[in-house]
């Protein structure tokens, strides 16, 4: 469906939005957009984190002058007219990311499904030419298959039995914005799917996959756990959000992010980092979980290398380079005496 654009709103002088601005990923594509020249709006859960955000911006190498910040929460209306109002171009990457699987999970499934149909609605409103939602690689290769290789063309199925909450949710989202723009059209969507994001980080706040990293260089993650994925760079994430937003033949179309390599598990993480990180590495896991060996996964990015031009880095590189911005940052405890390792 074609989307019919407002053409008094002009992506070279509106402003950009990014939803969840302070996030991991949020804080990365707002200082590549900041450093391209684009003025942004940043939409945060509450006024608190606006300081976090603008430290973690310049820690980004931008200039936060062209920054502004507003506040708007995946669960309620308010303020998410206001922030679209003026933008053409919306990246949506606000979604609740939980370091353990709650018991409940409405707790993550409605604030993702409903913050993400705000959001389309608020930038069809505005006159927006087009949203970029960050989806994932849950919505995508969480149901088994004979042939475990995913492409764009899959879909993670909701009631997959034993289906944790995260990936029942990041489904149940995208399904909804996909629902949503073929009943209501008027602007375009693209969805980025990443795998698991590393990278180094601009926020001191910790996020499930820094905080699992983190884990394994202080020593308290003893035991691998057994699974098998693909990582993807946080930097990439936020390239591949810019290209997919400035090619016109993306609206519509879903884009896998993975790295350059084989997918791997996390006991292959820590081998990295204990043979690149010298006597930080000393302390991660050197076994796994016992169990029998899962499925290690094929996941294509050839959609993004081919239409997007995309070139992601390597998957070593990438890990290396999160253990080095933990430590940098002052984020790793000495846990043999309860001293910050920088």
């Amino acid at each position: 469906m074609s989307a019919e654009v407002n053409p008094e709103v002009s992506a070279e002088v509106s402003r950009v939005l990014v939803t969840g601005g302070s996030g991991y990923l949020g804080t990365h594509l707002v200082a590549a957009l900041l450093r391209a020249g684009r003025p942004v709006r940043a939409t945060v859960r509450s006024a608190a984190r606006e300081a976090g955000l603008r430290a973690a911006v310049r820690r980004g190498g931008a200039d936060d002058g062209a920054l502004e910040v507003v506040a708007a929460d995946l669960t309620a209306d308010d303020g998410w007219r206001a922030a679209a109002a003026g933008c053409a171009e919306v990246h949506h990457v606000a979604s609740p990311i939980p370091v353990v699987q709650p018991d409940d999970p409405d707790d993550l499934i409605v604030p993702a499904r409903d913050g993400v149909l705000r959001a389309l609605r608020a930038a069809r409103e505005a006159g927006a030419r087009r949203v970029v939602l960050t989806s994932s690689f849950a919505a995508v290769g969480y149901t088994p298959k004979p042939v475990a290789e995913f492409t764009e063309d899959d879909w993670t199925d909701p009631d997959t039995p034993g289906l944790a909450p995260y990936p029942r949710s990041k489904t149940l989202a995208e399904r909804a914005a996909w629902e949503w723009l073929a009943r209501e059209g008027g602007i375009e969507l693209v969805v980025v799917n990443p795998t698991f994001i590393l990278g180094p980080t601009l926020t001191t706040e910790l996020r499930s996959s820094t905080y699992l990293v983190k884990m394994m260089l202080e020593g308290s993650m003893s035991v691998a756990p057994r699974q098998r994925f693909g990582v993807v760079d946080v930097r990439d994430v936020a390239d591949l959000h810019l290209r997919a937003m400035a090619e016109p033949k993306a609206a519509g179309r879903r884009f896998l992010a993975v790295g350059a390599g084989p997918t791997l598990g996390f006991l292959q993480v820590a081998d990295v980092l204990r043979r690149r990180m010298g006597p930080l590495g000393a302390r991660v896991p050197t076994r796994e979980a016992a169990g029998a060996e899962p499925p290690r996964p094929v996941i294509r990015n050839d959609r993004a290398r081919e239409e997007l031009g995309w070139r992601p880095r390597d998957v070593e590189t990438t890990i290396v380079q999160t253990a080095e911005s933990l430590r940098d940052l002052g984020m790793l405890e000495d846990r043999r005496g309860g001293q910050r390792r920088t």
